[in-house]
């Protein structure tokens, strides 16, 4: 039996934020102008913002485990009070287009902005992943530029079905 796309229903929560905090700044520009892309397209009343956290550099001798562990500082540093957290892992949960609107309805309407915390080159440190929600755009390893840009394309996505906008395709 085929489900019906879920759909905004009335009380659900009339603004809200998508932050994505994520490690790396200077992407190229057409990871820039991706994610742009769909940022604009976003309404006012689901604003992704974007807020990047500074690379570890590589250059310093440091060990993989203690650059992610400098990154998971200035990540939990970054982390704004009362948002609904999910790390962006291949190990986590994956999504159809379908379950990832209806999993933005669910945020919307919990009335929580919701951060998507985006590893770097080397990933996360495991005390910023421990105790979140994980969630996988893909069991492949992806860079951590184009993260950014299916990320806002998804959302983008997935508010379009809930609004019954033509731009998912059965």
């Amino acid at each position: 039996m085929e489900h019906a796309a879920p759909t905004i229903e009335d009380g659900q929560r009339a603004r809200m934020k998508f932050l994505l905090v994520a490690v790396g700044h200077k992407m190229p520009s057409w990871i820039t102008t991706g994610f742009a892309e769909y940022v604009k397209r976003m309404p006012p009343s689901a604003k992704v913002e974007l807020i990047e956290v500074r690379q570890e550099p590589r250059t310093t001798g440091k060990s993989v485990a203690k650059m992610l562990e400098a990154e998971a500082c200035r990540i939990a540093a970054s982390l704004p009070e009362g948002t609904q957290r999910v790390v962006l892992d291949e190990h986590g949960t994956s999504y159809t287009t379908k379950q990832f609107a209806q999993k933005m309805q669910d945020w919307m309407g919990g009335g929580r902005d919701v951060t998507f915390v985006i590893g770097g080159a080397d990933g996360l440190h495991e005390s910023i992943k421990n105790g979140t929600q994980k969630m996988a755009l893909s069991s492949m390893t992806l860079p951590h530029g184009l993260v950014r840009v299916l990320l806002a394309e998804q959302l983008y996505r997935a508010y379009s079905l809930l609004h019954n906008h033509p731009y998912h395709r059965e």
